[in-house]
C-alpha cells in the first residue's frame, strides 16, 4: 500500500497539466466559434453593402452615360441652334434683298408706265388730259409748221386728227392745218377745216383768227361776196378782238 501511494501521487501530478490543457482547448474552441459567429453575422451586412456598392456603381455608370448622352444632345442642340441662327440670318438677308428688288422693280415699272400715263395739258385756253405719245405727235407736227415746212405740216396734222379724233388737241390741230393748207394754196381744204373747227369748237380761243383766215381763203378763190360776209360776221361776233379789227380794216379797203 505504501508502495502504491507514490505512484498514485505521481499519476495525479501528471494528469493535472493534461486536464488544464483540455480545459484551455475548449475555451479556445468556444472563442473561435464565437469569432466565426461574429464573422458570419457581419458577412451578411458586408455582402449586402457590397451589393449596394455594386448597384450604386452601376447606377453611377448609367448616370454618367446619361450625362454624356445629355451633353451630346446639348451640343447637338447648340449646333442646330447655331445652324438655325445662320439660316435665320440668311433668310433675313434674302428677305431684305427680295424687298429691295421688289422696290426697284416697282420703281422701274412706274418709270416705264409714267410715259404711258395721261398728262395735263394747257393749250389755247383749254385744259385737258393727253397721252404722252399724243402730245409728242402734236408738238412734232406743229414744229414743222413753225419751221415753214407747210406741206409736211399738212400731212402730219391731218394724220394726227385721224389718229386722235377725240383728242383735246383737235381744235388746235384743225386751226394749224387750215393755216398750213392756206400756205400751200389748198384753199378749199382750208375753208373746210376752218368751218369744221367753228362747228366742233365754237368757244375755241383762236376761232376769230380762224374766221379771218377763212375769209382770206374765200378772197383767194375770188369769192368776194362770201369773204365779205365772213368778215362782217367776224366783226359782229368778235368786235373786241385783233381779228375783228383786221376784218374792219379789210372791209374798208373793199369799199
Amino acid at each position: 500500500m505504501k508502495r502504491l501511494l507514490p505512484l498514485v501521487l505521481l499519476l495525479v501530478a501528471c494528469l493535472q497539466p493534461a486536464g488544464a490543457a483540455l480545459f484551455e482547448d475548449e475555451e479556445a474552441r468556444r472563442a473561435i466559434l464565437d469569432i466565426r459567429q461574429r464573422l458570419d453575422s457581419q458577412r451578411a451586412p458586408t455582402e449586402s453593402l457590397n451589393r449596394e456598392v455594386k448597384t450604386l456603381t452601376e447606377d453611377n455608370q448609367q448616370l454618367r452615360r446619361a450625362l454624356l448622352d445629355l451633353q451630346a444632345q446639348i451640343e447637338t442642340l447648340r449646333s442646330e441652334q447655331s445652324q438655325l441662327r445662320g439660316d435665320r440670318d440668311l433668310a433675313l438677308r434674302e428677305l431684305s434683298e427680295t424687298q429691295r428688288r421688289i422696290k426697284d422693280l416697282a420703281q422701274s415699272f412706274e418709270e416705264r408706265l409714267r410715259p404711258l400715263e395721261p398728262i395735263k395739258v394747257t393749250l389755247d385756253g383749254a385744259e385737258f388730259m393727253a397721252q404722252p405719245a399724243e402730245k409728242r405727235d402734236f408738238d412734232a407736227a406743229l414744229e414743222r409748221f413753225r419751221a415753214s415746212e407747210f406741206a409736211s405740216a399738212v400731212t402730219a396734222l391731218a394724220e394726227f386728227i385721224r389718229r386722235y379724233p377725240q383728242s383735246g388737241y383737235v381744235p388746235s390741230a384743225l386751226f394749224w392745218l387750215g393755216n398750213a393748207q392756206y400756205a400751200t394754196r389748198d384753199y378749199k381744204e382750208a375753208i373746210q377745216n376752218f368751218r369744221t373747227l367753228s362747228t366742233a369748237a365754237p368757244n375755241f380761243v383762236r376761232l376769230p383768227d380762224a374766221w379771218l383766215s377763212l375769209a382770206n381763203c374765200q378772197f383767194e378763190l375770188k369769192d368776194v361776196k362770201a369773204g365779205r360776209k365772213t368778215l362782217e360776221e367776224l366783226i359782229k361776233k368778235y368786235p373786241q378782238t385783233e381779228a375783228g379789227d383786221a376784218a374792219r380794216e379789210r372791209l374798208s379797203r373793199l369799199k
